[in-house]
This record gives C-alpha cells, structure tokens and sequence, in this order.
C-alpha cells in the first residue's frame, strides 16, 4: 500500500476523510470543512488526537453527528488506539497525544523535526485510494475496510414539502393560533403566530441485483442498501429470477448479521436476470399500492436481460409516471470504451433520470448526492435522459 505522500497531496487526504463524512449524513458546510482544514493546520497534523479533535470540533454540529464521525473516523485511520480523551486536571497540562505513527523523541523544535503534511498514515493514504477502486479488484483486506466505511453511509431521498404545517418563527401567518391568543388577552394585541410547512425527505426505494453478472458487486451493494435502511425511509428489493423484499433482513443494526439475514432470505443468488418480469412484479404489488409513487426508485444492475427487452421497457416507463425520480446506477459504467448496449439497458435509458457508475466507493457516495438531488457544488447532478421538469 502506497504513502500518501506518493500521489496523494495533504489535502487530498483530509478532503477524502470529509467526503466520507458527509456521506455518513454530517452536514459539514464549507465553513465547517475550511475550519477543519485550518484547526489541523495549527495543530500537529501527523498526531492522531491532534486530527480527531479538530474534526470533531470543527465538523460536527449535533449529537447525532458525533456517533457518525466516530464510525467514519474508525474506519478512514483505523479502529486501533482510540483517541485519547482530555481530562481535566488540576493544574495546566499538556494535552495527550496519541500518534499515527511514534513520535520522534525530545521536545518539539520550531520549526524542525515535525511532519509537514496532515495525516500521512498509511491508513489514511489506503482509505483515500480505496473510495477510487473498482469493488470488483480489491483484496480480502480491502473488502474489510471498504465494509466499515460502508457502514458509516446515510441515504436520504430529496426532500418535499408536505400539506402538514407547524409553528415556526418565519411564514404564513396562523389565523387560528393568532385568533386564540387574541381571545386569551381579551382582544388586547398580541404578535400574530406563524406556520411553515413540514419538509420530509421522499423515500427511497433500491433494487439491487444479485444475479451471476453482478456477484463482484452484491456484497457492497448490499451493504450500501443496509446503511440506507438504517438511515430512513428506505425499502430494499432483491432482483435476479426472483423479487424479494429485504427491507426487514436489513433492518439488523450489525451488517454481518444483517448480511446473513439476507442469506437465507434470498433464493436466487448468482442466478439470472429477468428484469422486465420482475419489475413488473414490484409495479404491481407494491409500486402501483403506493411504495414508489412519489419515490425516488433506485436500480442497481448492469442491465443484463434474459427475458424480453420490450416489456422491460413498457415497465420502466410505468415506474417513470409512478416515481419522482428514477436513478440507474451501473458498475459496469465506469469502464473503457463502455455503451449501453445490452438490450436490457438500452430498452430501460428512455425512462431513467439519472444513469450513474456503482463500482467504487466514490461512486456510491455520488450516487448518494443523487439521490439526495446535490453534488457537492450544490447543483443538481444532470440526469442521462433528462426532461426538464421532476415529477411532484
């Protein structure tokens, strides 16, 4: 495994450590992220502690996003020596320290004998070059701590703004809470109440292949689909000779006990595809009743069809009408020279919003922006087939 310095510039390091942050559901603004950058800066960037406490300080803004930080931190430098606390002492004390690496004996020299980039443990530098990786290339030592990254994912579908209003600071005036405080005071004047409408993020539903063509993949996939349930309101479908809804399977807090829920849920791994069929399945027992509709419906397959092309394509166009959004994501889409043109993709592009790559963790965490409707610009990703107007 290669240094990070070889390649790999200091902040790209710390910019990788962020990216997967954010995709772990921390809101870390550019503010954040720039006093991230400065607070390590100041600090001794090749210190563990030092790394972890500007984080901390810096990119977290609630309690919630402490336990992903935590994850995501475990996994991107390692679960090993966890970072010292500070305690409170009684007189002033040097904070404890604990390295990436052992620390050079004799006090700190200005200016000399210190490393000159932020984190360059190999950790670090893997974790970096492991979210650019083809899943299908790694090792069994990569795999594992592609797993643990993976576990620190969160999905949330684009947000709408629902009929349901609650009080709020800025909006419409309430005429009823405002009438009633004004009956309260016996006519006497009184700031008038105001409500806004509740936002909540749509769901997301995933339909993951599990057929031979896809075995590089599942396993990731799949663990991606888990973090997702664990995150909202996502449902989750295995598609290969036959529809299985996993949802419950997934629900396990532990991925490897969630995985081997999974097991013995589904009969057809490895097997083949008969996407059309079972697409039409989903549409008529649970997308038509109300999961998609409104939705924003993943598909992760590399398109291969057995069956009929022709009806593959008359359901991707139904789910099109039923879903908010419709999102393909294709890990055979990241290679040289790749065309979609396996008659199951080729028949399914006319009705897709957004054709992504899934290959690599980068990719996953793109696609996460999609679902989501952002980049890290803030722009919305532009879609493969793209018509201008989402669907309410």
């Amino acid at each position: 495994m290669r240094e990070a310095g070889e390649g790999l510039g200091a902040d790209a390091v710390l910019l990788g450590f962020v990216r997967a942050v954010r995709a772990a559901g921390v809101d870390a603004s550019a503010e954040r992220v720039y006093a991230f950058l400065r607070a390590v800066a100041v600090l001794r960037p090749g210190l563990r502690a030092d790394v972890y406490w500007a984080g901390r300080a810096t990119l977290c803004g609630g309690h919630d996003d402490l336990e992903r930080y935590e994850r995501v931190f475990a996994a991107y430098f390692g679960a090993h020596d966890e970072p010292a606390r500070p305690t409170v002492r009684a007189t002033p004390a040097p904070r404890p320290r604990l390295v990436l690496r052992d620390a050079p004996p004799g006090p700190r020299a200005p200016g000399g004998g210190e490393p000159s980039g932020p984190p360059t443990a190999t950790l670090a530098s893997s974790a970096e070059v492991l979210r650019h990786r083809d899943v299908a290339e790694l090792s069994a030592a990569e795999r594992a701590q592609l797993n643990r990254l993976l576990a620190a994912f969160a999905l949330h579908g684009r947000t709408r703004r629902s009929a349901r209003r609650r009080p709020a600071r800025r909006g419409d005036v309430d005429p009823r809470r405002t009438v009633r405080a004004l009956l309260r005071r016996g006519g006497e004047p009184a700031r008038p109440h105001r409500h806004a409408r509740v936002e909540r993020p749509r769901r997301v539903v995933l339909l993951v292949d599990v057929s031979g063509s896809m075995a590089p993949y599942a396993d990731a996939l799949l663990r991606f689909a888990h973090a997702a349930v664990r995150g909202g309101r996502t449902e989750v479908f295995t598609i290969g000779t036959r529809l299985t809804r996993v949802t419950r399977e997934l629900s396990h807090r532990d991925p490897d006990l969630a995985m081997a829920a999974l097991a013995a849920a589904v009969p057809d791994w490895r097997g083949g595809t008969r996407l059309g069929e079972l697409l039409r399945e989903f549409l008529n027992r649970w997308g038509q009743r109300g999961l998609a509709r409104g939705a924003v419906v993943v598909l992760l397959s590399d398109g291969w069809e057995r069956g009929d092309p022709e009806l593959l394509a008359a359901q991707m166009r139904r789910l099109h009408g039923l879903a908010h959004r419709v999102v393909w994501a294709n890990p055979r889409k990241a290679r040289p020279g790749y065309a979609p043109l396996a008659a199951g993709m080729a028949a399914a592009l006319p009705s897709v919003d957004d054709f992504v790559e899934g290959h690599s963790l980068l990719a996953l965490e793109r696609l996460a922006q999609v679902v989501r409707g952002t980049t890290e610009s803030g722009t919305t990703v532009p879609g493969a087939r793209r018509r201008g107007v989402d669907r309410a």
